[in-house]
């Protein structure tokens, strides 16, 4: 591409070639005069020659042809397995021996768009531009609520290591073993209301009966559950949670590793470690569950969430007891 102070535009070019093919001076002559090589004479006078007026343009830097290039057949492989198993390159690459970068080319040749423009569930787009970062969100409160457990790390009596240090963390550790606590989660995806409780497993029946309990909760807010989605975990693949929701939810379950499917449960998962779960120092797990429940109200009904335009997700809720007075 020839800059504005080029010796050689293409009106430049032109001058040149003539003088060389309509005047018959020499390359030499002829370079000396525009203060080229004489390579660069050669070049355009050939040009003219072959092309006329029109050679005197840049040509295009893109290869004529690619010998090394995928073949037809690995390049349908490839965005097969980015349809069907939505996999990033590196993943593809690794499967089919190839370079990461050659299935990024072919991925960009064949306008696959990112993963995380895509929805998760279905792999449809539902990003359209840079500025257009939406998200698949159902229409109404309890056309589907994302469950899951979270497994999180119980506090020592005198206080963890976060916030105490390695050395005292670990001392109170050894006093009473701390285990697990596992939060059940049920978060409307419309709304991002969310109804939750503490327990000490995730069996079959504690999720069973976790889940009664939170669809009272919805009822209650004037929200009819008519669809569930959880991971593959065990007590989510047994008859009794199967029977617990009965025929009017249905059931569905996320991808096998694709937590991204059930997303809106994960990042609140990630809002509650942040903001609840090591927001401040607590001096046991009686502690910071005793302030679950507040925690929990404020994030319904006062915090503002950024998904929703500023919003609570109460707000979210026509039907919520409070919300037309």
């Amino acid at each position: 591409m020839a800059h504005a102070n080029a010796p050689l535009t293409p009106t430049g070019r032109l001058r040149l070639a003539r003088l060389v093919i309509d005047n018959g001076w020499p390359y030499a002559r002829a370079a000396e005069r525009f203060s080229v090589s004489v390579t660069t004479v050669s070049r355009w006078a050939t040009r003219y020659r072959a092309l006329g007026a029109a050679g005197m343009f840049d040509r295009s830097s893109r290869p004529r042809h690619c010998p090394t290039q995928c073949s037809v057949r690995v390049e349908r492989r490839i965005v097969n397995l980015r349809v069907t198993r939505r996999w990033g390159p590196a993943r593809i690459a690794y499967h089919l021996h190839l370079n990461p970068s050659t299935v990024h080319k072919v991925l960009q040749r064949y306008a696959c768009p990112r993963l995380k423009w895509t929805d998760p569930a279905t792999g449809v787009r539902v990003k359209s531009s840079a500025m257009d970062r939406r998200r698949y969100e159902h229409e109404a409160p309890g056309d589907l609520v994302h469950v899951d457990v979270k497994k999180l790390g119980r506090i020592p009596d005198g206080g963890g290591w976060r916030f105490r240090g390695l050395v005292a963390g670990k001392r109170n550790k050894k006093r009473k073993p701390a285990g697990y606590a596992f939060l059940h989660h049920a978060v409307d995806d419309h709304s991002r209301l969310v109804y939750s409780e503490i327990h000490d497993d995730e069996k079959q029946e504690t999720a069973a009966a976790f889940w009664l309990r939170a669809e009272e909760f919805f009822n209650t807010c004037g929200i009819t559950v008519s669809a569930v989605l959880t991971d593959n975990g065990n007590a989510y693949r047994s008859r009794l949670w199967a029977q617990t929701l009965g025929p009017q939810i249905k059931h569905r379950r996320t991808r096998p590793y694709r937590p991204q499917t059930n997303g809106k449960v994960e990042r609140f998962n990630r809002t509650l470690l942040e903001e609840w779960g090591y927001a401040k120092e607590y001096s046991s797990e009686a502690d910071r569950a005793a302030a679950y429940p507040d925690w929990l109200h404020h994030y319904n009904h006062h915090r503002s969430h950024t998904a929703l335009k500023g919003k609570a997700p109460a707000e979210r809720v026509p039907n919520l007891s409070g919300q037309n007075t």
